[in-house]
C-alpha cells in the first residue's frame, strides 16, 4: 500500500517568533489520521515559561501572554508530552507529516535541550519518516508562482483549511494536502516511505542552496540551514 493511503500524524507548532534556535512553544497538535482508522488527537497550550508572546505572534494565532499564562500547562511537561506522543508514532512507524519539518522539528529538539531531556533524535534515531508538504510541492511543481505557505497549498490542491493558524487546523491540512500529493503525482505515490524521506531529504538541501543564493545578491552574510527535517544542534547560523 502506498504510504499516502496509510495512517499519518500531523504534526504542527504555533510559537513566539520565527527562530527555531529562539522560539517558545504556544500552542501543539499531534494527530492521527487515516488508514481506515478513527483520528486520534492531542492538543496543548503551554504557559510559555514564563516568556512574552510578542504582539506579532499573538496576531498570527491568536493566544495572548495573558491566557498563556492563565490557561497553559507547564512548557516543560509540554515539551515532554509532545516528544513522548511523536516517538509512539515513529517507532509504530507511521510518518510525521509537518508544513516546513524544519522549522517545527528544530523548536522542539531545542526546547528538549533546553530542558535538559532526550530529544526526538535520541529517542526515535533512525526511525524517524517525515512528510512534508512544503518540500515535496516545491520539488513535485517548482515553477509555480506564488505563495507556497499552506493556506496556499490548500487553495491550490482543493484541501480544506477548518482555521489557519491554529496547531489542530494546520496539522490535520498538512495531512490532507500529503495525500492530495500523492494521490495527484505517480512518481510520488510509486515510492516506498522510506524512498520519500530520503529525496526529501536531498531535494531540501537543494531548495535551501538555491534560496541561499537568492539571498546572498542583497545580502552576502545570508546562510539557510541545508539539514532537513531539522537542524541539528551544533549547525547554527555561526558556525557556518
Amino acid at each position: 500500500m502506498s504510504w499516502h493511503l496509510g495512517r499519518m500524524c500531523g504534526f504542527d507548532l504555533e510559537t513566539t517568533g520565527p527562530d527555531p534556535e529562539t522560539a517558545r512553544i504556544v500552542t501543539a497538535c499531534v494527530v492521527q489520521v487515516g488508514g481506515n482508522r478513527p483520528a486520534a488527537t492531542a492538543n496543548w497550550l503551554s504557559d510559555v515559561d514564563g516568556e512574552e508572546i510578542p504582539a506579532e505572534a499573538a496576531k498570527i494565532h491568536g493566544i495572548t501572554t495573558e491566557r498563556a499564562r492563565a490557561e497553559g500547562t507547564d512548557l516543560r511537561e509540554v515539551v515532554e508530552s509532545i516528544i513522548n506522543a511523536l516517538a509512539q508514532v515513529a517507532l509504530s512507524g507511521v510518518p510525521v507529516v509537518a508544513m516546513n519539518a524544519r522549522y517545527d522539528l528544530t523548536v522542539i529538539d531545542r526546547e528538549a535541550r533546553r530542558y535538559g531531556m532526550p530529544a526526538l533524535a535520541d529517542t526515535v534515531g533512525s526511525d524517524l519518516r517525515v512528510i512534508d508538504p512544503f518540500v515535496i510541492d516545491k520539488q513535485v511543481d517548482r515553477y509555480r508562482r506564488g505563495s507556497r505557505k499552506l493556506t496556499a497549498l490548500c487553495d491550490h490542491y482543493k484541501v480544506r483549511l477548518d482555521g489557519a493558524h491554529s496547531a489542530d487546523a494546520d496539522a490535520i491540512a498538512a495531512c490532507r494536502v500529503a495525500w492530495r500529493l500523492g494521490q495527484r503525482f505517480e512518481q510520488l505515490a510509486a515510492m516506498s516511505l522510506d524512498e520519500l524521506h530520503t529525496a526529501q531529504v536531498e531535494w531540501a538541501a537543494a531548495q535551501a542552496a538555491s534560496l541561499q543564493e537568492y539571498l546572498r545578491k542583497s545580502d552576502p552574510t545570508a546562510y539557510c540551514a541545508p539539514e532537513w527535517p531539522l537542524v541539528p544542534h551544533q549547525a547554527k547560523a555561526g558556525d557556518r
